[in-house]
């Protein structure tokens, strides 16, 4: 159903200081004062000018950022010295979970009961987790006697950080996917040039004013925003920048990994997905469908690990379908700023756009529109904003576009299947392998299932669960390298062997 305001929908001014760039610790305008408006979602209307950062801006960026790794102190911390000022980070992230929350919403249409409930305070969380691994960053010494005279030897084998981290964001969980990249690359001693979605601002100008009331030296962080194109390509091909750490589309990640090639950067790579989540008919009815619902349609789609494929057993085909749609006909829609709504607008325009392209390709390609396919608007709306229903495709094979192509949005292909090993086969057949689910009461028939996945992470009877302590991550075209745990400090460090030779 839809939510309804009984008023025009008025949105509450973004809670930032200043809306501005972020370098060597000032706040600064663009250098030739260009200016971009940031459109919220919710109504199309712009809700902040946000400085589009000029080629002299970024080279500003990255010279801070290389003089505040090679000559400031962060580096040169003990883990215990950086983890008091990361534990400071994840306090204010919590003190200020309300301002991110509204940050999100305004800015990309995230319902404020998700943004609150679980965005905000996973920032804290990831700001904490790292804060924790930053003392634990350590080597190891291990005695060896190699050929060709045997005598021994101590090796001491630490780890380092790289040097200047450029992370770059994308629209749909702004924050978030912020910390996962920043968190860690802080606690290894790394610094940090941010290049947020150029859609999505807000939050990570929140971010950088949390950064500074927490103390973090000059040049540590710095916040560039603007387009992909312009700034983002600055970053990648500059030969100061270290790392890229990326994600978003995987077109964007292959130009990113050629671009980067020149100066041999370190690169991670967390990029699109086509995710199988598969119902067998001995599951849980009640919970596999209500995963399943959320597993495609949190976040109105826009979520890389979405379960855009559904895989249901044939007997049961129908009723998951029929459950499917009644809990359609019962999520508030409507206006994000609500607390009641759970499903809100597409990100922008852009976005709209293609999942109305992709809705027609489907009907086109022979599947069934069973639920949804259309814009909606809430009362208050003024027909105004990036609202689509939530949609069900049935009578789909595993051929069809809607069914191999990411569309990032809330669109559902429903597959039937007949055994086991017929929908392992669907599964894997597609270029992508981020995620996938199971949902069966047979607990051997899950870790079959579980490990022919082709596909960084399967949720068994769950689905879009997310830990800071738990590495994620793609296989295929989704992508390299990891995000979370302590695994992804090898993507922020270097190894060095010391050799001491005792004869």
């Amino acid at each position: 159903m839809t939510a309804t305001l009984n008023s025009t929908i008025a949105l509450p001014k973004p809670p930032i200081k200043q809306a501005k760039l972020y370098i060597n610790g000032q706040w600064r305008s663009a250098s030739d004062g260009k200016t971009r408006p940031t459109i919220s979602p919710i109504t199309e209307t712009a809700i902040a000018d946000i400085p589009e950062a000029s080629e002299q801006d970024v080279e500003d960026a990255i010279v801070a950022a290389r003089r505040a790794f090679d000559e400031g102190p962060w580096p040169k911390m003990t883990g215990h010295e950086r983890q008091k000022i990361l534990n400071r980070v994840s306090e204010l992230s919590e003190y200020y979970a309300d301002d991110l929350a509204l940050c999100e919403t305004l800015d990309m249409g995230k319902a404020i009961y998700f943004a609150k409930a679980i965005d905000a305070h996973a920032v804290a969380d990831l700001f904490r987790y790292y804060a924790g691994m930053a003392p634990e960053i350590d080597g190891v010494t291990r005695l060896v006697a190699p050929p060709p005279d045997y005598t021994p030897k101590h090796v001491t084998i630490v780890r380092e950080p790289l040097g200047v981290v450029a992370a770059i964001t994308p629209f749909n969980l702004p924050s978030v996917l912020a910390a996962t990249k920043i968190a860690p690359a802080l606690a290894a001693g790394n610094t940090v040039i941010h290049k947020p979605a150029s859609n999505t601002p807000l939050s990570a100008i929140k971010l950088a004013e949390i950064f500074e009331e927490a103390g973090l030296p000059a040049g540590v962080y710095n916040l560039v925003t603007g387009s992909g194109a312009k700034v983002g390509d600055q970053l990648v091909k500059h030969p100061a920048i270290n790392k890229i750490s990326f994600t978003g589309s995987t077109e964007v990640g292959m130009n990113i990994i050629r671009n980067s090639a020149d100066t041999l950067k370190k690169t991670t790579m967390e990029l699109g997905g086509k995710s199988a989540n598969i119902v067998f008919a001995d599951a849980d009815m009640d919970s596999a469908i209500a995963n399943a619902f959320f597993g495609i349609f949190y976040n109105q789609g826009g979520i890389c690990t979405a379960g855009s494929r559904l895989l249901v057993e044939r007997s049961i085909h129908d009723a998951v379908v029929d459950g499917l749609v009644n809990y359609v006909s019962q999520i508030e829609l409507g206006n994000p700023l609500d607390p009641q709504v759970l499903f809100g607008p597409l990100a922008d325009a852009r976005q709209l756009e293609k999942v109305m392209q992709y809705v027609k390709i489907g009907q086109q390609d022979g599947a069934t529109l069973r639920s949804g396919g259309e814009r909606f608007y809430p009362d208050g709306s003024n027909g105004k904003g990036y609202y689509f229903q939530p949609t069900i495709f049935t009578n789909a094979t595993n051929e069809m576009r809607i069914a191999q192509e990411e569309i990032f949005g809330p669109v559902l292909t429903v597959i039937p299947f007949d055994t086991e090993a017929e929908a392992i086969r669907i599964a894997n057949s597609t270029d992508f392998g981020l995620a996938s689910g199971v949902h069966t009461r047979d607990i051997k028939k899950a870790m079959r299932v579980a490990n022919a996945m082709q596909a960084g992470t399967c949720w068994i009877n769950c689905y879009n669960i997310f830990d800071a302590s738990v590495p994620f991550g793609g296989y295929k075209s989704s992508g390299f390298g990891r995000e979370n745990g302590k695994e992804v400090m090898e993507d922020y460090t270097h190894t060095k062997a010391i050799w001491i030779d005792l004869s």
